[in-house]
């Protein structure tokens, strides 16, 4: 595919240790045809990563991190980015050729939708995520007008966002970290009128790392969810849907960490409490039966 540079859209990578995955990732974005800027943010990496980075990958824009910044990562490289469209992208992740024009194009014709998530091809047999299955089934309301099946959250590290409405919500919320973080920020995009679609034309791969703590993620996994529950869903579907997720949970160490987490945080969740309109809360109930079913979220690690 010959290269014809895209000025619409960027590319923000996030990563935390994973040397070796970064610059794979970052030889791929070099090659792809649009020729996207890349803003990687390396959340305070001690396995030398930044200079790694600085050495190997000197096209690319590199934002050091004194410190782990999670999912906010992504917040400071799309306040470095200039162009219309973003498109994330993980240590472990990179985009099909040709995906992020697409992506820019199908934005450009749908002025209403500020998220687009694309299928998850999982390295290295080159099979579809589970996950992809649940998207093109969501049964989310879809408008005519849509490119594709509208969705009730996204996948960050399968996405690509406008610029000016991920930064008009205000993008990852600090306190979520890593973990299910965009369930809130797709919630607060839908009340505020925005929408969000999976698309079939765009793929990003995914080779998962063998670095990562399973358990970690889980456990902030747990927390979030219920967070997001009581920031913004109406008081029968909080309780309704706490009920739920405590009855998915496997009675271990790491479910019970996640639990006293998020009691922790109670405070702060009821002080920021605000439930949605009924337009939004109509998208999440209509995904509830899925939820039930759902192999994606399990809880398990």
């Amino acid at each position: 595919m010959a290269r014809q540079p895209d000025a619409r859209i960027g590319v923000v990578v996030i990563t935390h240790n994973r040397r070796d995955e970064v610059l794979g990732a970052l030889a791929r974005l070099r090659e792809l045809p649009e020729q996207p800027r890349v803003i990687v943010v390396d959340n305070a990496s001690h396995d030398g990563t930044a200079d790694a980075i600085r050495s190997q990958h000197p096209w690319a824009e590199l934002v050091a991190s004194p410190t782990n910044l999670g999912a906010v990562g992504r917040n400071v490289g799309v306040d470095r980015l200039d162009t219309p469209y973003v498109a994330f992208c993980d240590d472990d992740t990179w985009w099909e050729p040709g995906s992020l024009r697409e992506a820019a194009n199908v934005l450009e014709a749908h002025p209403r939708v500020a998220v687009l998530t694309g299928r998850i091809i999982v390295e290295p047999h080159g099979q579809e995520d589970p996950i992809v299955t649940e998207l093109r089934q969501s049964p989310v309301p879809t408008a005519a007008d849509l490119p594709g099946p509208a969705l009730g959250s996204f996948l960050a590290g399968a996405s690509v966002v406008r610029r000016d409405a991920f930064r008009a919500i205000g993008g990852f919320h600090p306190r979520l970290w890593l973990g299910g973080e965009e369930e809130l920020l797709a919630t607060d995009l839908a009340t505020a009128g925005w929408e969000l679609c999976f698309l079939e034309a765009i793929a990003i791969h995914h080779h998962p790392s063998k670095a990562r703590d399973p358990h970690r993620r889980r456990r902030d996994g747990i927390r979030n969810t219920l967070w997001f529950i009581w920031l913004r869903r109406p008081l029968p579907a909080a309780l309704r849907r706490t009920r739920d997720v405590l009855r998915s949970l496997p009675r271990d160490r790491v479910s019970a960490a996640g639990l006293w987490h998020a009691l922790r945080g109670a405070p702060w969740v009821l002080q920021e409490r605000t439930p949605l309109p009924p337009h939004a809360e109509a998208r999440l109930l209509a995904l509830e039966e899925a939820q039930q079913s759902s192999t994606a979220r399990n809880y398990v690690s």
